[in-house]
């Protein structure tokens, strides 16, 4: 909504929310391009619903952030910048303390304060290393993309891609739960040939911080498998995406 360029649609993967949600999409379809894809809660389903959401998706190039993330107002003008035939775009993240993430409104976000170091310390951020990423200059942003030592992988809360390219690898493995479950469709455009490309300074979004009641071991366990099987056998798309492998 205050992005700098918007995008021609805004498709908006639900998993599973209720109706207080669908209220507040509805007030917003006369000011934005909104598509709401929902499906029921049944457990963590991002995958299903996002593969959902890519085949409802009429733009050529796909640009996918998490409902948990706050883009900066250059978020799609970015990622629209780097573009390039060939590549996937990994951007980066800030997360926020789950004091400021509590303390954090509207006219925070639409002023842009959220995203202002001095605002920030202000409230009772904590100076690091990870504050360089909300410094805001173009030049250091693309001199810290080079030398960073952070691989370029496909992260779920700030990345794009070709639809094509997604289509083509038959977008999100749908077995997979919580935990490296978009790394996994990165891995598999890479095994396709797809280079990925680094813009974690450039292209940024506040994470909130949050609970997460649905994180256990064993759907750690069963990714890093599925993980490990696409690297090992160097698979370019899955036959539990989009089009689902039929029974013999």
């Amino acid at each position: 909504m205050f992005q700098t360029v918007m995008p021609d649609e805004i498709i908006i993967a639900d998993d599973g929310s209720g109706e207080d949600t669908r209220r507040l999409i509805d007030s917003y379809c006369d000011k934005l391009p909104l598509v709401h894809v929902w499906h029921e809660d049944n457990g963590f389903r991002k995958t299903v619903i996002l593969n959902k959401a890519i085949q409802k998706a009429t733009a050529d190039y796909l640009i996918f952030t998490d409902q948990d993330c706050i883009p900066r107002r250059d978020f799609v003008e970015t990622h629209a910048t780097y573009t390039e035939k060939g590549y996937f775009l990994s951007g980066g993240y800030f997360k926020l303390p789950m004091d400021i993430s509590e303390r954090l409104g509207y006219d925070d976000i639409k002023d842009g304060r959220a995203f202002c170091l001095k605002w920030l310390r202000s409230n009772g951020l904590k100076s690091t290393f990870k504050c360089t990423k909300l410094f805001g200059n173009n030049l250091f942003a693309k001199f810290m993309n080079m030398i960073t030592p952070a691989r370029a992988s496909w992260n779920g809360m700030n990345s794009s891609g070709w639809r094509k390219d997604i289509i083509a690898a038959n977008g999100f493995d749908e077995r997979m739960k919580y935990g490296g479950e978009d790394r996994e469709l990165g891995e598999r455009l890479t095994n396709a040939g797809i280079k990925s490309k680094q813009i974690r300074y450039s292209a940024i979004v506040l994470h909130l911080d949050h609970k997460r009641p649905y994180v256990n071991d064993a759907d750690w366990q069963l990714n890093n498998d599925i993980r490990k099987q696409t690297k090992c056998s160097r698979k370019t798309s899955t036959e539990y995406g989009i089009n689902k492998k039929q029974p013999e």
